[in-house]
């Protein structure tokens, strides 16, 4: 599997989300609605999820395994890092 596109909305504002991703894998499977976060120790991603309860979220699509998380971050950085640099 490989990531062929990543889309990038940057967001301006006070919260700890600063981009949401839509990732397509092999040109032919997207998600969209992963969210980039800064948290303490740095940025990371957070998978598209549901709220089930009010402290209960439950993720609708995850890798499986953690070099698929890696790849995926990569790629989301990478083209947020892209975005960020002046031309």
């Amino acid at each position: 599997m490989e990531v062929t596109d990543v889309k990038i909305k940057l967001l301006d504002g006070e919260t700890r989300v600063v981009a949401v991703a839509a990732v397509t894998f092999d040109d032919c499977f997207v998600v969209h609605g992963i969210n980039v976060i800064n948290g303490q120790n740095g940025r990371f991603i957070a998978m598209p999820s549901r709220k089930i309860s009010d402290s209960v979220f439950l993720d609708i699509v995850h890798p499986t395994n953690s070099e698929t998380r890696k790849m995926i971050e990569e790629a989301i950085f990478a083209a947020i890092d892209k975005l960020s640099k002046p031309q």
